[in-house]
């Protein structure tokens, strides 16, 4: 199952000899797997963590990077699925943002086909899709599957690709497990034990964490996976959090295991409730149940029993409480420390970022990997495109909140607190003649922003002119063109079920006698 170890590591002089990971998790064994995949073959890398000190585990599903990441360790698809319980996912359906009964789903993929300079959402405009906003997705290959509840990885013909594109749900304490299998069979150390305390040299840089019974790690980099405690990023180093509640004010969330979906839908669902939302995640040996809410609409005892309530089937165990302040530590990279996952800030799982964020922030710590000499330079370039891509995915998030057209005092209040200004001018740019303008590398790309806009109700006045070269006729084709293709490549596919059973089925949990 895992790729061969660091015969084809990077080999070029660098001062990081010694890389200290502490914590485990998703976040430290992804990076503990990719560094040790990546960085010189001479670099000890070791990873700290307690049994005793347990792990959040609420992502639980995906969006469709995590397939690069995979493939950069050489992680068979289907035998990722079995070892996770995993299932694929073709997007989130959005549940009752625009009022009991409303729906739209966020599918991955590409929407119809564009031509020339222009997106095809600005043809469906022409052809007068705003007057039938749902029509929208019988364009989108990935959307006509995920409802019907089919999956195979059917890429198309290269002159005509079938605009598929999917992630995946899986039990993220058991992804951790393999790829912790993966590192440490790539020569990464593994240590037991909690860390007593954390010791600075005279330029304010960490030098050695020092564990309980007497343990001393020293390194060179220091990578803080500590989760909200945040160790060495926030405790140590006392590096500022910007509080994002007033944009974001969701501040816990209950989950909860049930018992397993059938059929099993081939994408995530999100739906709101009165104080927030709740996700429900499709695996193939339970449901991840989760509801997240503002604790000053909704109390503890009040969202157990709304969560316990919805489940489609039995609970397993009872709902774990966590507590949350959406934001960001002001910078990752500090000094010689690196933070990842929620040691550097917490998105709620809405958009299914958090994977995503671990993903994206050690693919930049490899881009700038320290070579002779630590530049402070490219330190201020992580940062600065570490800010970039949070600032765009919380906006994505917040747009979710304010295009809501439900009645608790909850939501009229999310559509009445002010935009970030960057949000206000994308919105209204939107608004005028349908137009996406992605700045730079962010995640979320044209047809994701379209589908949420759409979804809840925020329609352009026009379309793009360049969509008017076409005629009329040629318009109705087109667009009936695109449709067709659509259903074609959904109609062609199995069942989600049939897919997993055939390619990538988990072992049947153990029964306890």
């Amino acid at each position: 199952m895992d790729a061969a170890p660091s015969t084809d590591r990077i080999a070029r002089p660098t001062v990081t000899q010694r890389v200290v990971i502490v914590g485990g998790g998703t976040a430290g064994w992804m990076a503990a797997a990719a560094l040790a995949r990546f960085v010189p073959a001479s670099t000890r890398i070791t990873l700290i963590e307690s049994d005793a000190i347990g792990t959040v585990g609420v992502g639980e599903a995906t969006i469709p990077g995590i397939r690069l990441f995979n493939q950069m360790l050489g992680l068979d698809e289907a035998q990722f699925l079995r070892a996770t319980n995993g299932s694929f996912k073709l997007g989130i359906r959005f549940e009752g943002w625009s009022g009991e009964g409303s729906g739209y789903l966020h599918a991955f993929g590409s929407i119809g086909r564009g031509l020339g300079l222009v997106p095809f959402h600005h043809y469906w405009l022409r052809g007068g899709g705003a007057a039938n906003p749902a029509s929208l997705w019988t364009h989108m290959a990935s959307a006509q599957a995920a409802m019907a509840g089919r999956f195979a990885p059917d890429p198309g013909r290269p002159d005509l690709p079938s605009g598929l594109a999917w992630a995946y749900h899986f039990d993220a304490s058991l992804y951790a497990a393999l790829l912790r299998r993966h590192a440490e069979g790539a020569g990464v150390v593994r240590v037991e034990g909690k860390i007593a305390s954390v010791a600075r040299d005279a330029t304010g840089r960490i030098d050695h964490v020092m564990l309980e019974g007497g343990h001393r790690e020293a390194g060179d980099l220091f990578i803080d996976c500590t989760g909200f405690r945040a160790l060495l990023i926030g405790e140590t180093l006392a590096e500022p959090f910007d509080d994002w509640s007033e944009l974001l004010p969701c501040d816990r969330a209950l989950a909860v295991p049930g018992e397993r979906a059938s059929p099993l839908p081939p994408y995530t669902r999100a739906i709101a409730h009165g104080a927030g939302w709740r996700w429900r995640i499709p695996l193939q040996h339970r449901t991840g149940n989760g509801l997240v809410y503002d604790g000053h609409h909704l109390s503890d005892d009040e969202a157990a029993d709304r969560l316990l309530g919805a489940l489609n089937g039995e609970a397993i165990g009872d709902p774990r409480l966590l507590r949350f302040t959406t934001g960001r530590r002001r910078r990752a990279w500090v000094g010689n420390c690196v933070a990842l996952g929620l040691a550097s800030g917490f998105l709620e799982p809405l958009e299914s970022t958090s994977i995503h964020l671990i993903q994206s922030g050690i693919a930049r710590l490899l881009d700038y990997w320290p070579g002779s000499t630590l530049q402070p330079v490219e330190v201020d370039a992580y940062n600065r495109l570490t800010e970039t891509e949070w600032l765009g995915i919380r906006d994505f998030l917040i747009l979710h909140y304010h295009a809501n057209a439900r009645s608790e005092p909850f939501w009229t209040e999310r559509r009445a607190v002010p935009l970030p200004d960057s949000l206000t001018a994308r919105i209204a740019l939107f608004r005028a003649n349908g137009r996406i303008q992605r700045e730079g590398d962010e995640l979320f790309a044209e047809p994701a922003w379209a589908q949420v806009m759409i979804g809840q109700g925020i329609l352009p006045a026009g379309h793009h002119a360049l969509a008017d070269a076409l005629s009329a006729d040629e318009l109705a084709d087109f667009l009936s063109l695109t449709r067709r293709h659509a259903a074609q490549v959904a109609s062609r596919l199995p069942t989600h079920d049939a897919f997993l059973a055939a390619h990538c089925a988990a072992p049947a949990p153990k029964v306890l006698a």
